[in-house]
C-alpha cells in the first residue's frame, strides 16, 4: 500500500540509502515556520537522549507552505547531539523533508508519514504538531517507549488543559467515544500519537485518503480505528499543550462541524463494532501526571447564551425535523428562560447529541445544514458550562466531565434503537 503514495525521486533515493529505521518521528507541517525548528529540535533531543541505540529518522511531510516551513527543517543540524545533550547517541537522527500530495489536508500528511515508515520498516512511530509551544525531550521518550518497549499499538496523549480549553473534546467527542468504543481515552483528538509500525500499516490499508478524513478527520479516525479494530491503546502524560487556544464561542463553529462529522461518520463505519459494547474499561497510563501552569482563555458567555437563544427562534423548523418532541421542549424552554441561573442539564445535551447522530444518518438534511444547526445548541451547553465551572478547580472540572460521560454511556439506549 505505501507504493500508492507519491514521493519524489529524491525521497525515494533517501528511502533506499536510509535501507530500515527503529523508530520514525513525523511532523505534518503548513506555514509553521515560526514554531518548528522548536519542534523539530525537541523531537531531536529526545531521540538522542533517550533512544541513543535506535536508528531513528524524523520526516516533515509540507502542505506546500509559503513561509519556508520546509527550508527551516532542512536547515536543522542533527550532527551535533552534543550540543543540546552531555550524552551522544551511537546513532545520528537522519530527516526526511517532503511534499505530500492527495486531497488537501493533515490527513495526506499523514498518509504520506505511514506510507515512509512502511517502507522503512518502523517499529515505533510518533506524529507530534508543528505549531507545538510546549514540546519537550521527554515527549518523545512518552510517546514512543510504550510502542517499543511495552508492545502498545496506539498511544493516545494525555494534557492538562485550561478547563475552557478543548469544549468540543469535552462535550462530545470525548464521551461519544468512550460510551461507544468502551475505553476511556480522555483526549482522543490531542494531535500528538504514538503507534506501531503495524497500526501504520493498517492505517494505510483503509480507504478513506479521498474521503473527508485526509482533509479534517484524520486524529479522531487514528483513534477510533485503533479502538475499533482492537489494537492495544494506552495513554501518555504529556504536562500542557500549549497552542493558540480560542474563545469557543467566536472561533470553533468550522472546527465544530468538521470534527463532529467525522464523529458521526465513523459511528456509521463501526457501527457493527460499538452495538456489541457493554460496558467502559480504562487504559493503561504512562507518565506522572503533575500539575502545570496553563494559559488562561477568554470566553463571551454572554455572546454565547445570546446566539442560542436567537437560533430557538430562527431554527425551529430546522429543529423540529431532527429533536423529538422531549428534547425539542426541553431545549425550547431552557431558550425562553431569561432569568439566571442559566443551567443546561447533561440529560437533555445527551438526548440532543444522539438524536442528531441519529438524523445525520438518515440525510434528512445536508450534514454540514445539520451540523451548523447544532452549534448553537452547542454554544448554549458550553455557556452553562463555563457558569458552572467558574469556581471550580481541575478536579472538580474533571469530576463533572466524567458524570457527562457516564450519561453518555447511559443513554447510548438512544442510538442502540436508532440504528436498528
Amino acid at each position: 500500500m505505501s507504493r500508492d503514495v507519491v514521493l519524489s525521486s529524491e525521497v525515494e533515493a533517501r528511502l533506499r540509502e536510509l535501507g530500515e529505521v527503529d523508530l520514525l518521528v513525523g511532523i505534518p507541517s503548513y506555514n509553521n515556520a515560526r514554531t518548528i525548528g522548536h519542534v523539530v529540535r525537541a523531537a531531536a533531543a529526545g531521540l538522542a537522549k533517550h533512544f541513543p541505540l535506535q536508528r531513528a529518522v524524523i520526516v516533515n511531510s509540507d502542505g506546500g507552505s509559503k513561509d519556508g516551513s520546509p527550508d527551516v527543517v532542512a536547515a536543522s543540524d542533527f550532527t551535533s547531539p552534543g550540543a543540546i545533550l552531555v550524552s551522544h547517541p551511537l546513532n545520528a537522527v537522519q530527516k526526511i523533508v517532503t511534499p505530500y500530495h492527495g486531497v488537501p489536508g493533515k490527513g495526506s500528511a499523514f498518509r504520506t508519514i505511514f506510507a515512509i515508515a512502511d517502507r522503512l520498516s518502523a517499529k515505533a512511530c510518533v506524529v507530534v504538531d508543528a505549531d507545538l509551544r510546549s514540546i519537550t525531550p521527554g515527549w518523545i521518550e512518552l510517546l514512543l517507549g510504550p510502542v517499543l518497549h511495552q508492545g502498545f499499538d496506539f498511544v493516545a496523549p494525555l494534557y492538562l488543559r485550561h478547563k475552557y480549553d478543548g469544549t468540543i473534546t469535552n462535550s462530545i467527542v470525548y464521551p461519544v467515544t468512550r460510551a461507544l468504543y468502551g475505553k476511556d481515552v480522555r483526549q482522543p483528538i490531542g494531535g500528538d500519537f504514538g503507534f506501531s509500525g503495524a497500526l501504520a500499516k493498517h492505517y494505510l490499508a483503509q480507504p478513506v485518503w479521498e474521503s473527508n478524513v485526509a482533509r479534517f478527520g484524520i486524529d479522531i479516525w487514528m483513534t477510533t480505528t485503533a479502538l475499533a479494530d482492537d489494537f492495544k491503546v494506552c495513554q501518555a502524560f504529556l504536562g500542557a499543550k500549549i497552542h493558540d487556544a480560542k474563545d469557543p464561542g467566536s472561533d470553533l463553529a468550522q472546527m465544530f462541524v468538521q470534527v463532529v462529522s467525522a464523529v458521526f461518520d465513523l459511528m456509521q463505519t463501526y457501527r457493527s463494532r460499538w452495538q456489541k459494547v457493554e460496558t467502559v474499561a480504562p487504559v493503561p497510563l504512562f507518565g506522572f501526571p503533575h500539575g502545570v501552569g496553563l494559559e488562561p482563555v477568554a470566553v463571551n458567555v454572554e455572546r454565547m447564551i445570546r446566539i442560542f437563544r436567537q437560533a430557538s427562534r430562527d431554527l425551529h423548523e430546522v429543529w423540529v425535523r431532527v429533536l423529538s418532541d422531549e428534547t425539542l421542549a426541553g431545549v425550547g424552554a431552557l431558550a425562553s428562560i431569561e432569568a439566571a441561573p442559566f443551567h443546561f442539564p447533561d440529560s437533555l445535551w445527551v438526548r440532543v447529541v444522539y438524536e442528531f447522530a441519529s438524523v445525520y444518518h438518515d440525510r434528512v438534511l445536508t450534514q454540514e445544514q445539520l451540523l451548523r444547526s447544532l452549534v448553537p445548541i452547542y454554544l448554549g451547553r458550553t455557556a452553562s458550562f463555563v457558569l458552572e465551572a467558574a469556581h471550580y478547580d481541575s478536579d472538580q472540572v474533571e469530576a463533572a466531565i466524567a458524570k457527562l460521560a457516564n450519561e453518555f454511556f447511559t443513554q447510548r439506549k438512544i442510538l442502540l434503537e436508532r440504528f436498528k
